[in-house]
């Protein structure tokens, strides 16, 4: 009897050996498959602050006893890439700036004719990082099927796409926070290769495609990231770039009241009189007594106009701004102001002559400009079908190294009281990283590229045509004297486009849709500036980017937006309510436009136009400091949004 028990003990502990020995090697194997497998830290940046996340490198402050707090300039010195290996940036040559100067100088002369064609003056011509529909894969969502749809650009023509499903096993996930990890290989997916029409993705799901270029989940990558908030996707594709998917109107609203209410800059690394001003007027703008009745201002246009007038007065009366004398020109100190990168041109230009807002000693200050072009930048510094904007960021990184080591203004707060004014396609990313805790005025307001709504400041693209009147052709038809119901005229920047002219080039009479080549050809009947002066509804569809000259443009010539584009931030979001002077179109729904369009009434359509009108006086630029304006509208926006963002020193 003792010798089977003491073979039976033998016979258990060979077997829980051999259990052990298995059980060890699954979970090596399993950690062999994490590491090559685990996204890097960039899919954590939305869960997490960024002063928890574990840094590849530490860069160093600029000053010694710099706070951990703060943002570090000097961070990015190395990458990981999407393989998880290590690529080191090479310090390029300093450029020869003076012998770009020149250059670019010219390239800005050749824009100076004005023929009257507003058509082939549009969105970003540098195409080296701009999308084609045939090259893209195109992630679409369709939560009431349950199913994720990626689409592979690869296949033949514009016109249609091969289609494979993901099917989401717990469709309840989605209707929670947290991170869903759906894996693509041949087992996960059911395959469902099929010529569907891109309207028809586009009715199941409204975002087709990521700015700058960056490459688009693909079939083919392993691993799909999602962060399922309630009413919130955001996708990381295999370049570890997150792609939000659209925002309705009054989900952004709520996004923008949460982000107003939980960000906040850091703590100050000592305390100033400047900022308890600030925070003096915050409390003051919050206090203020509740009207709806002004004579200069249309209140409907307004979230809050009697807080918008406090505050807009507490500006005037407390705001003081230092500007940077260094860097050298083109970059820095040298506005253009003709083109649809005037605005930030025109802001630099007044700014510098604004005695009123400006100190010379920077311990007066309550807010420093950084004043660089990003268009110039662009000219000078990048290189032509390189695919390599490292020498844009490193310019500016350098320039921040040299005002940190000069003043400790950047070091006190890490930047948060430094607000910069760009426009160009590029300029959100390469300020990102270096200058993204700054208050950031941009065009491309996308917040599902980066785009901080809260933080960052919409910057209207203004085609500014004649510098020395830019109201030239101001206005434009009575209401009841605009034939047209909707007007388009545009280059094909962006696969979106493409899609607008396939449904609506040539197919209605009522719709007045023009890629480049027709409109040219008709263009002997009307003008593009007399289709904008005579046509009830002037079509803003979003190109590489999502914004687009048109908005303003449309404004100008008072016929109402519409904004065909996800996930834009309108210019001045945090003031004004756009509903009252524009209709916004998911791009999901281009295919209905029309019966959108009919189904405003006249009186709502009479109060959309007389809106465009009370609010244009926003969108102006003057030669002259005219309040209201433009201008001041931009510098309000900025003002605001550090008053919301500052951090209490106690």
């Amino acid at each position: 009897m003792e010798g089977c028990i003491v073979q039976f003990q033998r016979l258990c502990q060979s077997r829980s050996r051999r259990l052990v020995s298995i059980m060890a090697l699954i979970l090596s194997v399993l950690l062999v498959f994490q590491a090559f497998t685990l996204p890097s830290k960039r899919i954590y940046s939305s869960q997490y602050p960024s002063s928890k996340l574990p840094t590849a490198f530490d860069g160093g402050s600029l000053n010694k006893d710099f706070s951990s707090q703060s943002q570090r300039v000097g961070k990015p010195s190395l990458l990981i890439n999407s393989h998880g290996s290590v690529n080191f940036l090479q310090l390029s040559k300093k450029p020869d700036l003076d012998s770009s100067v020149s250059e670019i100088d010219g390239e800005l002369q050749n824009n100076d004719s004005d023929d009257g064609n507003w058509l082939d003056d549009d969105e970003n011509l540098d195409t080296e990082f701009s999308g084609d529909l045939r090259n893209e894969t195109i992630l679409k969502k369709d939560l009431d099927n349950g199913f994720l749809f990626m689409a592979d650009g690869n296949s033949k023509g514009n016109s249609h796409l091969a289609v494979e499903k993901t099917r989401i096993l717990d469709d309840e996930l989605m209707s929670m926070q947290g991170v869903l990890s759906v894996n693509s290989s041949k087992n996960a997916i059911l395959s469902e290769e099929t010529e569907t029409d891109i309207a028809t993705l586009l009715n199941q799901q409204g975002k087709q495609e990521l700015g700058d270029n960056e490459s688009f989940v693909s079939s083919e990558s392993f691993l799909t990231q999602l962060n399922v908030g309630a009413s919130n996707v955001t996708i990381l594709n295999k370049k570890n770039i997150l792609m939000k998917l659209p925002l309705s109107m009054s989900e952004m609203n709520s996004l923008f009241f949460k982000n107003r209410a939980l960000r906040r800059s850091m703590r100050p690394r000592w305390s100033s009189a400047h900022d308890r001003q600030i925070l003096a007027a915050k409390k003051e703008i919050e206090d203020v007594h509740i009207s709806e009745k002004d004579r200069q201002l249309f209140a409907p246009l307004y979230r809050n106009i009697s807080k918008f007038k406090r505050s807009y007065k507490l500006m005037e009366r407390t705001l003081k701004i230092y500007i940077y004398q260094e860097g050298e020109k083109p970059i820095f100190h040298q506005p253009i102001l003709k083109g649809i990168y005037a605005a930030e041109g025109w802001f630099m230009k007044l700014m510098e002559s604004n005695k009123h807002y400006l100190v010379k000693d920077p311990s007066q200050a309550h807010l420093f400009y950084m004043l660089f072009s990003s268009r110039l930048l662009q000219l000078a510094l990048y290189v032509p079908d390189s695919h390599n904007r490292t020498s844009m960021r490193r310019h500016l990184q350098n320039y921040l190294h040299m005002i940190a080591a000069k003043y400790p203004f950047w070091n006190r707060t890490g930047g948060a009281d430094h607000f910069l004014v760009a426009c160009h396609d590029w300029a959100l990313n390469v300020t990102k990283n270096i200058m993204d805790h700054s208050i950031r005025a941009l065009c491309v307001a996308d917040i599902s590229i980066g785009f901080e709504l809260g933080r960052d400041v919409c910057l209207p693209e203004t085609n500014v045509r004649s510098p020395k009147n830019p109201l030239k052709d101001l206005g434009g038809r009575p209401w009841n004297r605009r034939p047209t119901l909707a007007f388009f005229a545009g280059n094909l920047h962006g696969g979106f486009r493409s899609i607008l002219l396939k449904h609506w080039e040539n197919k209605d009479p009522d719709m007045k849709i023009f890629g480049p080549s027709t409109f040219r050809v008709g263009r002997r009947k009307m003008t593009y500036i007399q289709y904008m002066k005579s046509s009830k509804y002037c079509i803003c569809p979003r190109g590489y980017e999502v914004n687009s000259p048109r908005l303003a443009e449309s404004i100008f010539f008072e016929c109402v937006p519409v904004i065909i584009a996800d996930n834009y931030v309108p210019p001045f979001f945090e003031i004004l309510n756009w509903e009252k002077f524009s209709v916004i179109v998911p791009e999901k729904d281009l295919r209905r436009l029309k019966e959108i369009l009919l189904s405003i009434t006249e009186s709502e359509y009479r109060e959309l136009q007389m809106g465009v009108k009370k609010v244009q006086r926003h969108f102006l630029w003057s030669n002259k400091h005219v309040k209201y304006d433009l201008f001041h509208m931009i510098l309000h926006s900025i003002w605001l949004n550090r008053v919301y963002n500052i951090e209490s020193d106690d």
